[in-house]
């Protein structure tokens, strides 16, 4: 299996155009034995970036005790702002306590990224949160400064010329994002990384999935009405992932046939250009109002 490795901006990092994304395996009733296989297994496949949170249960500690010997292979990301014991979220305080306890979990001496994990436009302006992910990359605790987010939180993250990189939700029923902001960051040397490139698999409910992760999505596809003879699955995934600018897109599962069928999937290259015009024609002609979601 092969799988294309693409610069992040200037950093000069080159990640897999698939990443990971390790929400999954922070959640206890999977099975150690399965995080060791697993993600040993995504490193192997040519997968190198490994994305994680602070909120994302015990994925952290997974990923410092079953991979941090593999260290120089991968490229880490993870996301502070919150849940750190004795210091008030989204403070300066906060972010520079985050980043040394990821350290430690994650038992590296350094982060490629760090994202600001989803915090609202004012909490951006106003708590000095910015400054303080800016001293750890100073520091050479983090080589890159990220905010992974959504609409005027993103928009403004990314007019502050602070920021490297971004993560903010790119797929078929998740498109403004991409001409007002995507399209800019490549010209101005920005990182784009794509979040839900999946759509939260919406198209598998055949009923509405009232108050369900997947329930927005769900509605915009009823509205788009995609008919194409490709696999919603596949449809999706070269969607996001050879969008231009997009460097590259995250899925998380605990199963490596998930993995390698999405590498596979990949591995056929961009869609074709009619059914990318008829796709954005689709979100574009049905929009109503439909902001990025977090």
């Amino acid at each position: 299996m092969s799988i294309e490795q693409r610069n992040l901006a200037d950093t000069g990092i080159k990640v897999s155009i698939l990443g990971f994304g390790a929400g999954l395996i922070g959640d206890e009733s999977t099975s150690e034995k399965q995080v060791d296989k697993l993600l040993n297994a995504v490193l192997d496949y040519g997968i190198n970036l490994i994305d994680t949170a602070r909120s994302y249960g015990i994925s952290e500690e997974r990923i410092g005790k079953y991979i941090s010997k593999r260290r120089r292979e991968f490229v880490l990301s993870t996301k502070v702002g919150y849940g750190v014991e004795g210091y008030e979220d989204w403070t300066y305080d906060c972010i520079s306590a985050g980043v040394e306890r990821a350290l430690r979990t994650l038992r590296t001496d350094y982060i490629d990224i760090v994202h600001l994990h989803s915090c609202p436009l004012e909490t951006l302006k106003n708590t000095g949160v910015i400054e303080a992910l800016a001293k750890a990359v100073e520091a050479g605790k983090v080589r890159v400064m990220a905010y992974s987010g959504e609409n005027e939180a993103l928009e403004y993250a990314v007019s502050t010329d602070k920021f490297k990189s971004i993560m903010t939700s790119i797929n078929i029923c998740d498109q403004k994002v991409i001409d007002n902001i995507v399209s800019k960051t490549k010209r101005e040397n920005f990182a784009v990384i794509a979040k839900r490139p999946l759509a939260n698999i919406a198209w598998k409910y055949k009923k509405r999935p009232y108050d369900n992760y997947a329930e927005e999505y769900w509605l915009r596809l009823e509205k788009m009405n995609l008919q194409f003879d490709i696999a919603y699955l596949e449809l999706a995934l070269r969607f996001a992932a050879f969008t231009d600018g997009v460097a590259s897109c995250v899925t998380g599962t605990t199963s490596l046939e998930n993995i390698k069928q999405n590498i596979e999937i990949l591995e056929k290259g961009s869609l074709p250009s009619n059914i990318l015009s008829n796709i954005k024609l689709a979100f574009n002609t049905n929009d109503d109002n439909w902001v990025g979601q977090i």
